[in-house]
């Protein structure tokens, strides 16, 4: 019963988002250091949506090649799939992780998306998902990418929440999404 409920507010929150996505796409360039983030309150969830070049995560953009490199895809995979050690959801919403998606065709991560360019500049994306008891409660939303990870230096948010819709800028060492009041 509860992974299904997890499938339904999911989807539910990627079709919110995915106007955002699609937007983002198609304007974003591919810039070392800089992490793209859709974070979308809907209902009972918190659905954060991130782009990012792979560089960021592991320091280059193929498959890996080395055991070192092969560890520091393995240690970067983790972190991600435990992704509410890196996103801390304002304690008024009484989150949890649900779903994580990671897409990273190089990586074997995720399906190729039709048309997408690869010519020596890899993406890792996912999509974090976080059931909530009371989701319309947040404010904030504090980002651990920056500590996690040597390659980000800027993470732009969009987020869309029953305050309202918001544009946020974090440059390190600023770690906090927030909005409304």
């Amino acid at each position: 019963m509860m992974c299904g409920r997890f499938f339904r507010l999911f989807a539910s929150a990627a079709l919110v988002a995915a106007p955002f996505a699609l937007h983002a796409q198609s304007q974003q360039a591919h810039v070392h250091g800089q992490i793209k983030l859709d974070v979308v309150v809907d209902g009972p969830t918190v659905v954060i949506t991130m782009e990012s070049p792979l560089d960021n995560f592991v320091g280059f953009e193929r498959a890996p090649r080395t055991d070192d490199e092969k560890k520091a895809v393995d240690e970067a995979v983790a972190k991600l799939r435990a992704a509410d050690t890196l996103f801390t959801i304002d304690p008024a919403g009484n989150c949890k992780l649900g779903p994580v998606e990671l897409r990273a065709p190089v990586l074997g991560l995720g399906a190729t998306p039709a048309g997408s360019p690869s010519a020596g500049h890899a993406d890792l994306d996912a999509t974090f998902a976080f059931n909530c008891a009371s989701a319309a409660a947040t404010k904030f939303i504090d980002v651990g990418l920056f500590t996690a990870f040597k390659g980000p230096r800027q993470i732009d948010a969009q987020i869309v929440a029953p305050q309202g819709q918001f544009k946020r800028t974090l440059k390190r060492p600023n770690a906090r999404i927030a909005w409304g009041k």
